[in-house]
């Protein structure tokens, strides 16, 4: 055989394997395998260990919870556009019913953090939109409108996904701080476990309908938004702000 036959081959073999291997394994597996390191740097950042060990500056974390509440406000719409694209209604009703606990229940776990950390709903409000949040949403709201109904699930899940693995790992640890020990009992909790568990079933009955083509695109945003969310992170650490 050639040269060119043997690299032919290869590549054969190594598509037959990754057919394989998708064929054997569920398509939430696929996706968290595509961010084991992204998760392990954001469980590393300081403003997460600062969380349990008492280290984070509250100043860092007030600044988080404003821009996270801007971030809900575009996060609750993508949601409501990709449950609109969902092929099922009763998918179509539980993005629906999450985009409403967005308020309901983020918001007012904010509204409880704000007195206690020194804000009030005039000033978030007039808070700017930091970079990366702005990034973030117009990244995950760009997704939402003009992928398909895979690429705006694959977009939003990381936003499920890791706050609930890492509230879930946070709770183990715990934290003197009663502030932090609030925001990782509200992602820690059975009841947000639930709520992901909902969306990762979901995931997995629409991997299985995906070409192979299909699926790369949809993971590439689902990677693109897991790197965002250890920005966000990161910027609420650094309590960013526009430069110019």
């Amino acid at each position: 055989m050639t040269l060119c036959g043997n690299a032919f081959s290869r590549d054969t073999d190594r598509r037959d394997k990754m057919a394989a291997m998708n064929a054997t394994t569920s398509w939430s597996n696929r996706l968290w395998a595509d961010i084991e390191d992204t998760y392990t740097a954001i469980m590393e950042h300081p403003f997460i260990t600062g969380l349990t060990d008492g280290s984070l500056d509250d100043k860092a974390f007030a600044h988080y919870v404003a821009q996270d509440v801007h971030y809900l406000r575009d996060y609750a719409r993508a949601l409501a556009i990709v449950g609109a694209k969902a092929p099922a209604l009763t998918d179509t009703a539980m993005f629906a019913r999450h985009a409403a606990e967005v308020f309901d229940v983020e918001l007012e776990l904010h509204t409880q953090l704000l007195p206690e950390l020194g804000l009030d709903p005039v000033t978030l409000n007039a808070e700017p939109v930091a970079p990366t949040t702005r990034a973030y949403t117009s990244y995950l709201l760009a997704t939402a409108y003009s992928g398909s109904f895979a690429d705006g699930l694959a977009a939003a899940l990381p936003c499920y996904w890791i706050y609930a693995r890492v509230g879930a790992d946070l709770a183990a640890r715990g934290s003197s701080d009663s502030r932090y020990q609030r925001w990782i009992d509200s992602y820690g909790g059975e009841a947000f476990a639930a709520t992901v568990a909902e969306v990762l079933a979901l995931t997995d009955r629409v991997g299985v309908t995906l070409t192979e083509a299909d699926e790369a695109v949809a993971r590439a945003h689902f990677r693109q938004t897991a790197q965002y969310e250890w920005m966000f992170f990161d910027a609420g650490y650094r309590r960013e702000q526009w430069p110019i």
